[in-house]
């Protein structure tokens, strides 16, 4: 649950304070392509969160092996499920990435982006865990970008699922239509961009 407050730390301003100052019609006059500009935008918050993410699961994983004394038949049985760990993470990564520059693209400001992100991460979370508790159903937790994540993240891993009314690969067709629809919003709000020339 700490991933998404730094996450929305980091998308505050990436893209929001291009747009209130005017510098993105400076980046765009000079021989910078848009994709260069999202890439570039993507790759420096994707990258400052795996060091967040990924480092802190190779951390907890060597700790593991250093606390129990675990040996090498150990770590080559767990290995598999090290890797879908990181794969899960990464895929954490990119949900919350594109997420956050999505809303970071339509805003002018360093707040709405981050209390956008969180509002969206643990609203939803929450909207989904009140209707399970009240009528039983789970399939609100398709909306929530962070038990989706958790679904197919177990689903990965092999672990037991903690979502036992509908299958892991619903959870990963509503990853797929969010990270869609928030690269969506963000292309099409740095192709309206505007350039000047000096």
């Amino acid at each position: 649950l700490y991933y998404p407050l730094v996450a929305a730390l980091l998308v505050g301003g990436v893209i929001s304070e291009d747009l209130q100052h005017g510098t993105s019609a400076l980046y765009f006059s000079r021989p910078v392509s848009r994709f260069d500009y999202v890439g570039m935008k993507f790759l420096s918050v994707a990258i400052i969160q795996a060091l967040v993410v990924l480092v802190t699961y190779v951390l907890y994983f060597l700790a593991e092996v250093v606390a129990y004394g675990r040996g090498w038949a150990w770590m080559v049985d767990i290995f598999p499920m090290f890797l879908g760990g990181m794969l899960a993470g990464a895929l954490l990564i990119f949900t919350y990435t594109s997420i956050g520059l999505g809303l970071s693209s339509v805003s002018t400001g360093r707040f709405f982006p981050g209390i956008g992100l969180l509002a969206i991460v643990f609203g939803t979370k929450t909207l989904a865990s009140i209707v399970k508790n009240l009528f039983e159903r789970e399939i609100l937790y398709l909306i929530s970008p962070y038990d989706c994540a958790a679904h197919v993240g177990q689903a990965i891993i092999g672990t037991q699922t903690t979502y036992d009314q509908y299958s892991w690969t619903y959870s990963l067709v509503a990853l797929v239509a969010m990270n869609a629809l928030a690269l969506y919003v963000l292309a099409s709000r740095v192709a309206s961009m505007e350039v000047t020339r000096e």
